[in-house]
């Protein structure tokens, strides 16, 4: 039966190197933690910053278009200067 913290999580089996996995023992001994936790946190973290990493993406993407549409609405140099011309002829009229 799931207790309420595992409610929503499933169990994972990884393969490691005998060595590897004796020393990840006494290491989550020493930190009087499980040797799951640390790994869980490890993948929760990698999990994290590719969605930030995607979500910065999509800003990104978003700004380029917003700048991308003002440099297309910017009018050419001819065209301020006709503008200009414009403008003082009406006040002069």
């Amino acid at each position: 039966m799931a207790t309420s913290r595992n409610r929503g999580k499933q169990n994972v089996t990884i393969s490691l190197d005998r060595q590897v996995l004796r020393k990840a023992k006494v290491l989550a001994a020493r930190r009087d933690t499980s040797t799951s936790r640390p790994l869980a946190r490890e993948i929760e973290f990698m999990v994290g910053e590719d969605e930030a990493c995607e979500r910065a993406e999509g800003q990104a993407a978003a700004s380029r278009q917003r700048i991308s549409r003002w440099l297309v609405s910017r009018a050419s140099r001819e065209e301020l200067h006709m503008r200009y011309i414009v403008r003082l002829s009406t006040r002069m009229s």
